[in-house]
């Protein structure tokens, strides 16, 4: 479970509507730029993990349901982050699209 870390720092990002900061929130010099490279760094080390562990399959160091459950970790992970990314996306056009 603690390759769903990716998960519970969305909490994190979201501010406190009673304006008590969250804990375990990062120093005020963090950015939501930074908060997405860390993310898109936790999906990478999930992908190189199931690529690790699939690499050890090969060698006949591991079983399937290891390698199996690397790659659906790494799989979620990732549409994950595209949806977070098309949200963004969209999020983005429709500020362009509004009138000053």
């Amino acid at each position: 479970m603690s390759d769903f870390s990716i998960y519970s720092n969305i909490q994190k990002a979201v501010p406190q509507p009673s304006g008590a900061p969250a804990s375990g929130v990062k120093p005020a010099g963090s950015s939501f730029g930074s908060a997405l490279e860390d993310a898109i760094k936790q999906v990478n080390g999930l992908e190189i993990n199931s690529q690790n562990e699939m690499d050890k399959f090969l060698t006949e160091d591991t079983d399937l349901h290891s390698v199996m459950m690397a790659l659906e970790k790494a799989d979620v992970s990732f549409q994950l982050m595209m949806q977070v990314r098309n949200k963004i996306v969209s999020a983005y056009q429709e500020i362009m699209k509004t009138q000053v």
